[in-house]
């Protein structure tokens, strides 16, 4: 049952070239930095990732997609990751775009064992009809492109179906973890973190503070040990490395 891991090398010894992933994290909270710093060390390339958005301000994601080891993601936000918009309009990696909501369902359910479900977001637009471009040629023209999606009526309101996403792995980055792998988040960083633990077939858990069995109230616990195989307690230095997307001061009074 002691799901710890001594170092995050281990944790990530069998995540192989050509793995998917889902990544937990929402803009700079909740990221998974240090698993994602060991997966660059090891190597893995042509890795297909799942997560909101693909890093930010050179940390997370980011890393790996600088590196050219990110060849698939899917998710909701490019933002103001230049990187990530110059090799996707150069052909250089296939995306994925996906409503927010519809992502984050798309993941529970993968999790759940619910392998599709209906929902009224994106009917009438090309996610539903299909035509997104999933990949440039280099050239401005569109190499790869969206399949339509099955449309049905539901007491006269059209929805359109939705496959679940199971993924090879699950990176999450949980405030408090347990020896038996039962997580707890902190504010923005449950957005996603619990659903990629969910949806992964083998999810890593770095924790900020990690506790003995029994020390995490279970009314307090968000994502249950039975999701997570694999859990690697940061030092405090790690755990107190956090980005600030952007940073706004006020003036002091006078």
């Amino acid at each position: 049952m002691d799901k710890v891991v001594a170092t995050t090398a281990e944790a990530v010894a069998d995540v192989h070239d050509g793995a998917s992933l889902a990544v937990g994290g929402f803009g700079v909270s909740g990221v998974p930095t240090v698993v994602i710093q060991a997966l660059l060390d090891k190597g893995v390339r042509d890795l297909s990732v799942v997560s909101n958005n693909c890093g930010a301000i050179g940390t997370g994601l980011a890393v790996l997609l600088d590196a050219g080891r990110i060849s698939r993601v899917t998710g909701s936000y490019i933002g103001a990751n230049k990187e990530f918009a110059r090799q996707y309009l150069g052909g250089e990696i296939e995306l994925e775009l996906i409503p927010q909501g519809t992502l984050a369902e798309r993941l529970r359910a993968g999790g759940s064992g619910i392998p599709a479900f209906y929902t009224p977001a994106g009917v009438g637009t090309q996610v539903a009809d299909g035509g997104l471009p999933w990949r440039y040629d280099g050239q401005g023209g569109v190499a790869a492109a969206s399949p339509p999606k099955e449309v049905r009526e539901f007491d006269g309101v059209p929805y359109v179906l939705e496959r679940a996403i199971e993924t090879d792995f699950g990176l999450v980055r949980a405030a408090k973890g347990d020896r038996h792998g039962n997580l707890v988040f902190n504010k923005a960083a449950r957005n996603f973190n619990p659903l990629a633990a969910m949806a992964g077939r083998v999810t890593i858990a770095e924790v900020e503070e990690l506790v003995e069995p029994g020390e995490i109230d279970p009314d307090h616990v968000h994502v249950p040990g039975v999701f997570v195989q694999r859990v690697v307690e940061l030092t405090p230095e790690q755990a107190c490395d956090k980005q600030i997307e952007k940073r706004t001061v006020t003036e002091a009074s006078s």
